[in-house]
């Protein structure tokens, strides 16, 4: 059943205040803050260095619990701040939908999912994924890009801020982060490690909920699909045909 259709200015509220914590983000934001309070003691090198997400480590030295660590480790106070703010502000609904389990589930395979799309990209034969071998990757944002896409999946209409200044729709804003992730992915910066993140994440939460949703994932089919619902749209607005009208606006078409 889709979501029921909210007014503008009502539902960009809604997206800053979805309620209280839930029992699985509860869970993961005082794991995040934890693991935060031991960098700031001290611990920070050995942290980054042994649950961050370091390719190199994973393939060479088989640190496998790396790609699950990751997640909760994060470089700095606004790092993990702006994380676990979206993890409230967009996971509890999530949450209430589908359940504490399933939530929990859904977030880990986007985490993990992230991190293989990470060791994948790591060892291609290209410069851009050089750095990335070596280089530390830590935070929760690709479980939360799965949840950012999962959001709009069962939201599109729903208004969010973007950069807390533009409102957009919640389809169109997923669009827009998933092009930035797909681009900046290929830069040999910095960013662009934490990018393949982003759009592993992204990617892997959208092909899981289209499996479950069609019962097996069929990627030629998805795309048809989207194509044929674009092509026809289109044509409603070309030659000004509307759905469910009466009758007679038959007669004025």
């Amino acid at each position: 059943m889709p979501p029921p259709r909210r007014s503008s200015y009502a539902s960009a509220l809604q997206a800053f205040n979805p309620g209280p914590w839930t029992r699985a983000v509860k869970w993961l934001i005082c794991a995040c803050a934890g693991v935060y309070v031991l960098e700031l003691i001290g611990f920070r090198g050995l942290i980054e260095q042994y649950l961050g997400l370091v390719p190199g480590l994973v393939i060479d030295r088989f640190y496998v619990w790396q790609p699950v660590t990751y997640l909760f480790v994060h470089a700095g106070f606004f790092h993990i701040l702006f994380n676990m703010f979206v993890l409230w502000m967009f996971g509890v609904e999530l949450e209430r939908l589908w359940g504490t389990r399933f939530f929990l589930k859904f977030y880990f395979i986007c985490g993990i999912g992230a991190a293989a799309a990470t060791l994948l990209i790591s060892v291609l034969p290209f410069s851009f994924a050089v750095p990335i071998y070596y280089s530390d990757t830590i935070g929760a944002s690709g479980a939360l890009y799965g949840l950012l896409v999962a959001y709009a999946l069962y939201f599109p209409e729903q208004p969010v801020y973007m950069y807390f200044l533009f409102p957009i729709k919640m389809k169109y804003f997923v669009l827009i982060i998933g092009a930035i992730a797909f681009f900046s992915s290929f830069s040999t910066a910095g960013g662009g490690i934490a990018n393949v993140a982003h759009l592993g994440g992204l990617l892997v939460g959208y092909l899981y909920l289209s499996y479950l949703k069609g019962g097996g994932f069929h990627p030629l089919g998805e795309l048809k699909y989207r194509y044929l619902k674009w092509k026809m749209n289109r044509l409603r607005r070309k030659f000004d045909v509307y759905s469910g009208g009466q009758p007679k606006d038959w007669d004025r078409h």
